[in-house]
C-alpha cells in the first residue's frame, strides 16, 4: 500500500523511498528501526524545544524588541529546514530540533503580536490546539475514526486546495489591489477559518496513521525525528489558524 500523509511534509516521497530501502535490507535490529513510542517521545522533545524558544521570544518582545523580526526570521529558517528534511530525511536527527527552535521564534513573535492586539487570545488558542490534539488522538487510538484510503484522499485534496488558494491570494496581492475573502471578520471569512481548522485537525489523523505505519514497516530510526517534525508542522498550522479565527471573532465584539 502506498503510504501518504497530508501533512504535506509527511506526504513527501521520503516515506516511500525509505520503504524501498528497508525492504531491500537483509537484517535490521529493533534498536535501528522506527517505533511509535520513539516517534512520540521525540515529538514531546520538539514541542518542549518549540515552547522554550517561543517563551524566550515572548519575553524579548515584552522587553521592547520587535516581535515580527523574530517571526519573519524564524519562519524563513524554519521553512528552509523543512525543505532540507523533505529532500534528505536522514538529516532529520539535527534538522528537526533546529526546526523546533526556529519555529519557536516564529510562534513567539506571532503570538506576541496577536496578544498585543487582543489580550488573552494566546492562552485561548493554545487551549483550543491542545484540546483538539487530545480529542483527535483519542478518536484515532480507539478507532472511532479510521484512516481509510478514501479518508486520506479527501483530506489530501482539501489541504492542497487550501494551500493553492492561500498561495494564489498571496501572489495576486503583489499585482492587483483586492481583499481576499479569508481576510477581515465577515461571516464568510470566519466560515473559511473554521473549515481550515477542520482540515488541519483531520491532518492529525493522517500523521498518527503515518507514524503507526512507519513503525510497522520498520523504517530507519531517523524517521522518528522526521515523523515528529511532521506532527509539529501540523500543530503549528492548527495553532496559527486558531489564532486567526479568535482574532476575527474578537474584532467583531
Amino acid at each position: 500500500m502506498n503510504l501518504k500523509s497530508k501533512n504535506p511534509f509527511l506526504g513527501s516521497k521520503a516515506f516511500n523511498n525509505t520503504s524501498r530501502t528497508v525492504e531491500d535490507a537483509t537484517v535490521i535490529s529493533y534498536e535501528e528501526t522506527m517505533t511509535v513510542s520513539g516517534a512520540m517521545n521525540k515529538s514531546f522533545i520538539l514541542l518542549a524545544t518549540l515552547l522554550f524558544s517561543a517563551i524566550g521570544t515572548w519575553l524579548l518582545a515584552y522587553n521592547g524588541y520587535n516581535p515580527m523580526l523574530f517571526a519573519i526570521g524564524g519562519g524563513i529558517v524554519g521553512f528552509v529546514l523543512v525543505l532540507i528534511a523533505s529532500f534528505k530525511p536522514e538529516t532529520s536527527t539535527w534538522v528537526a530540533p533546529g526546526y523546533a527552535l526556529f519555529e519557536g521564534l516564529f510562534i513567539g513573535g506571532i503570538s506576541a503580536f496577536f496578544e498585543a492586539a487582543y489580550p488573552g487570545i494566546v492562552i485561548q488558542a493554545v487551549s483550543c490546539t491542545f484540546v483538539t490534539f487530545i480529542i483527535c488522538f483519542a478518536l484515532y487510538k480507539y478507532q472511532i475514526v479510521k484512516v481509510t484510503e478514501k479518508f486520506k484522499s479527501i483530506v489530501i485534496a482539501a489541504t492542497f486546495a487550501i494551500a493553492t488558494y492561500y498561495l494564489l491570494s498571496w501572489i495576486l496581492s503583489f499585482f492587483i489591489n483586492f481583499e481576499p475573502v479569508h481576510r477581515g471578520n465577515s461571516l464568510m471569512s470566519i466560515g473559511i477559518s473554521v473549515f481550515v481548522i477542520l482540515i488541519a485537525s483531520l491532518n492529525l489523523f493522517l500523521d498518527f496513521d503515518q507514524i503507526e505505519k512507519g513503525a510497522e514497516r520498520n523504517y530507519p530510526k531517523y524517521m522518528e525525528w522526521f515523523s515528529a517534525m511532521g506532527l509539529m508542522i501540523t500543530l503549528v498550522w492548527l495553532y496559527i489558524e486558531f489564532l486567526r479565527l479568535l482574532a476575527k471573532l474578537s474584532s467583531r465584539d
